[in-house]
């Protein structure tokens, strides 16, 4: 789970190893389940694991995301090969359940 907020994502993103970390979720051996809520999408694009994925994050990152070729759209939670994203912490109650049913699902395809 990425940290949301304003700050977190904006320090972490600008850190090689926390890059190189998350990465690793993401590679061939893994493809372990994500959440990135609020502004911790921006984490993904850093790394480009956002092309052609579909997300939702907090409308003010909005361009960012697209920019980095994602899909984006405006809900409460959305999934995408094990990656969920949900725009603030209005959206926690869904945010975590579906996390939960992905974490319980395992692995999912390469992307």
């Amino acid at each position: 789970m990425l940290p949301g907020g304003l700050f977190n994502p904006d320090s972490l993103r600008q850190d090689k190893d926390a890059k190189a970390f998350i990465d690793v979720f993401f590679g061939a051996e893994k493809n372990k389940p994500v959440a990135a809520i609020c502004h911790a999408p921006w984490l993904l694009a850093e790394i480009n694991k956002l092309r052609d994925r579909t997300i939702t994050s907090f409308p003010s990152i909005k361009s960012d995301l697209i920019n980095a070729g994602a899909n984006w759209v405006d809900q409460e939670v959305c999934v995408d090969k094990g990656l969920v994203t949900s725009r603030s912490p209005a959206d926690l109650e869904a945010f975590n359940a579906k996390f939960i049913e992905e974490i319980l699902e395992g692995k999912h395809q390469a992307h």
